[in-house]
């Protein structure tokens, strides 16, 4: 007879619902706690003083624990119990991640690869349209520290490909894909492809928040490291910030993690247990929140005072039909409406609506509405957002979890009255 269930009698890899909620905490350490409680405390106490050489020799890159090695804590700034619990969590949730890092935002996060990477001279291409605060960081901050960023239009694969190609002493790829506000998809296997050509190759990193970890998955394309800004989908109640990395190499975080030590920007210890019980529902959020984007998206595009919709799976090129369908399983919870009316009838829409609140960010269970050319990128020139395509038009909407025919009917309004 046939055994009905071929697992029976062997091991396999857990599911990544079930490792996280059982990966990287052990109740013994919390008295039987069934969950991990909050470790508020600055510094840790040494059993040895081999123990506090080992720890700081690990710290400071100068040793590699050994296989199974425990290695103590020192200070709050540089690691601490319910950071370590967190990393080890978030890690089954990435596909194709072998570390993680927090911090205590989406931009200190993005900041501190950069600062790690990226040396004076150093070449950064990078996609645009890119979220302002990222923008501003490479032109602001970058530019005059002596580092050289290159912009090419997302999706553009050519010119990509040619960027990554002629740029000098390229240190790092940073693709934000889908784009923010405009949803284009960058091409992550070829761009992979162009970096490793190169000798050195270049670290490509991806700003994932859009999709990730549940839609798409840019470490198994080959990409070296997801950038995550948890306060979006990760943490999903807009009630915290939070900064995620996760990498396919732990090697390339452990000189993050020492500028995150000296940055100071690690993510405190609440809201390390604040975020960690919020990543078992991860998935669940963000595949209703998907499901909704995509019945109101596609029932948006046909009325009157709605010139397009950007959403993933409205896209017109065949070129961005190929690149959604090769490297993403569903299209998510944002899109963009670009209104008949350019500003004024932007600013109608969004203040016409009901239940969607007019306020930036995105991913959480309430839907949002923003204005993304006068606020989330107002940082950005006239020319760079036109570059962009980020226009007076341009309305990011972000979807909640409440009943889709509540939040389509709400749109419907608020184009009404436009």
């Amino acid at each position: 007879m046939t055994d009905p269930d071929p697992t029976r009698g062997k091991r396999r890899e857990r599911e990544a619902q079930t490792q996280v909620l059982s990966r990287g905490f052990d109740p013994r350490l919390s008295v039987g706690s069934a969950r991990p409680a909050v470790f508020r405390s600055s510094t840790y106490v040494f059993s040895s003083p081999e123990a506090a050489e080992r720890a700081f020799a690990t710290a400071l890159g100068k040793r590699t624990p050994e296989p199974g090695e425990e290695v103590e804590l020192i200070y709050s700034r540089i690691s601490h119990p319910n950071a370590e619990i967190l990393e080890a969590q978030v890690v089954p949730l990435e596909q194709g991640a072998a570390a993680a890092a927090a911090f205590n935002s989406g931009m200190a996060a993005i900041s501190t690869l950069l600062l790690t990477y990226c040396r004076p001279g150093a070449g950064i291409v990078h996609t645009v349209p890119v979220y302002g605060g990222t923008h501003h960081l490479l032109y602001e901050l970058l530019v005059p520290w002596g580092v050289n960023p290159v912009a090419v239009p997302a999706g553009d694969g050519d010119a990509l490909a040619r960027a990554i190609r002629e740029t000098t002493n390229l240190s790092l790829v940073l693709i934000e894909t889908p784009a923010n506000p405009t949803l284009r998809m960058t091409d992550l296997r070829a761009a992979v492809s162009a970096a490793q050509e190169r000798t050195p190759a270049p670290i490509v990193a991806v700003d994932n928040t859009f999709l990730g970890p549940v839609f798409q998955h840019p470490l198994e394309l080959g990409v070296n490291v997801c950038l995550y800004s948890a306060t979006k989908y990760l943490a999903g109640f807009s009630d915290m910030l939070g900064g995620i990395i996760t990498a396919r190499d732990p090697e390339l975080l452990t000189p993050v993690r020492g500028t995150r030590a000296f940055l100071g920007n690690i993510l405190q210890p609440d809201e390390c247990w604040l975020l960690d019980s919020r990543l078992p529902t991860v998935n669940l959020r963000m595949n209703r929140q998907s499901k909704n984007a995509q019945r109101i998206a596609e029932r948006l595009a046909g009325h009157p005072r709605v010139a397009r919709v950007h959403y993933p799976s409205l896209f017109e090129e065949p070129d961005q039909q190929r690149i959604f369908a090769a490297q993403c399983d569903y299209p998510g919870g944002i899109f963009s409406l670009e209104l008949v009316g350019g500003k004024a009838a932007a600013f109608d829409f969004l203040r016409n609506l009901r239940i969607t609140k007019n306020a930036v960010s995105l991913g959480g269970m309430e839907s949002l509405a923003c204005h993304p050319a006068t606020t989330t990128h107002s940082e950005m020139d006239p020319e760079q957002l036109a570059s962009a395509g980020v226009n007076d038009a341009l309305v990011r909407v972000s979807v909640g979890i409440e009943d889709w025919r509540d939040l389509l009917e709400d749109y419907e309004h608020a184009l009404d009255a436009i």
